[in-house]
C-alpha cells in the first residue's frame, strides 16, 4: 500500500480522541492541516524543523484543497510551494540584513538612467548641501535591479531616504562602488519620519546617543513626528560639530 493509502483516513486527535472524518486517501500534509493539535502536526511530519514546517503549512494553504484521485500531483505543487517559500524567506532575509547595516541619507532624486557600460541604475541625487552624488542599482536584466530602477523613476523630482550600501568592485580589493539597497518616498517637500531621522542623526554622532540628543535638542527638533529636510540637515551638522 502507497504512503497515500496508509494515511488515507484523515484522523483528528484534537479533542483527546480519535474521530473518523472519510475514506479519501489523504497525503501526510493533508493530514497535517487537517489537525488543529500542534503536538500531533508535528508527530505526522516528523523530523522537519519549525522553520521548514511553517513554510508547509504556508505552501499547502496557498495550493487550496487536494481534489479526489489527485494527491501525487497536489503534494508535488505543494513541494514547488515550499521550495520557493524558503527562497524567497532567504532573499528577504538578505535584504532586512543589507538594509540594517546600510548608510541612509536624504536627498532629491532628480534624474534615472542606464548605465551603457555595466547595464546598471545610475541615480544623480542632490544633496541638501546642494551637492550632486550618483548611485547605481543591480544591473536592469535581473528582475531587483529591473524592480529598483523602476521605483526610482517612480520617483524622479522627489526627496527620497536612500539606503546605501558599498559593493567592492570585481577585481579590486580597495576600490567599492555605491550601491542603492532602497528608496524611501519623502514626497515634493522632503518630510522625514522621525524614526529614520533620528537614526540618521545617531549615524552622524558616530553611534553616541547623549551626542545625538543634544544635537536633536539644539536643532530645534520635535520628540514625535516627521521633521523636514532643513530641520535634519541642522541636526546632522550640530551631531558632526560635537565630535
Amino acid at each position: 500500500m502507497s504512503a497515500a493509502g496508509r494515511l488515507g483516513r484523515e484522523v483528528r486527535n484534537c479533542a483527546g480522541k480519535l474521530t473518523l472524518i472519510g475514506t479519501r486517501p489523504r497525503t501526510r500534509l493533508e493530514r497535517m492541516l487537517a489537525c488543529t493539535s500542534l503536538d500531533t502536526e508535528r508527530t505526522i511530519i516528523g523530523a522537519v524543523d519549525d522553520s521548514h514546517y511553517s513554510l508547509v503549512i504556508a505552501a499547502a494553504q496557498a495550493a487550496g484543497p487536494c481534489p479526489p484521485g489527485e494527491e501525487a500531483t497536489w503534494g508535488r505543487r505543494v513541494h514547488g510551494l515550499t521550495v520557493d517559500l524558503h527562497l524567497i524567506a532567504q532573499q528577504a532575509k538578505q535584504d532586512i540584513e543589507r538594509l540594517e547595516s546600510a548608510r541612509t541619507f536624504i536627498a532629491f532624486l532628480e534624474k534615472v538612467e542606464i548605465e551603457d557600460s555595466s547595464r546598471r541604475g545610475l541615480l544623480t541625487l542632490r544633496l541638501p548641501s546642494g551637492e550632486s552624488e550618483p548611485i547605481r542599482t543591480e544591473q536592469k536584466d535581473t528582475d531587483r535591479g529591473q524592480a529598483m530602477i523602476e521605483r526610482a523613476r517612480s520617483l524622479e523630482g522627489r526627496w527620497v531616504l536612500v539606503y546605501r550600501y558599498n559593493e567592492r568592485k570585481t577585481g579590486q580589493r580597495t576600490q567599492s562602488v555605491r550601491m542603492l539597497a532602497h528608496l524611501m518616498d519623502l514626497g515634493t517637500d522632503g518630510a522625514v519620519p522621525g524614526t529614520a531621522a533620528k537614526k540618521m542623526v545617531l549615524q552622524e554622532a558616530g553611534g553616541d546617543v547623549a551626542r545625538a540628543q543634544q544635537a536633536w535638542t539644539v536643532a530645534g527638533l520635535p520628540g514625535n513626528g516627521p521633521v523636514s529636510v532643513d530641520q535634519l540637515e541642522q541636526a546632522r551638522v550640530a551631531a558632526r560639530e560635537a565630535g
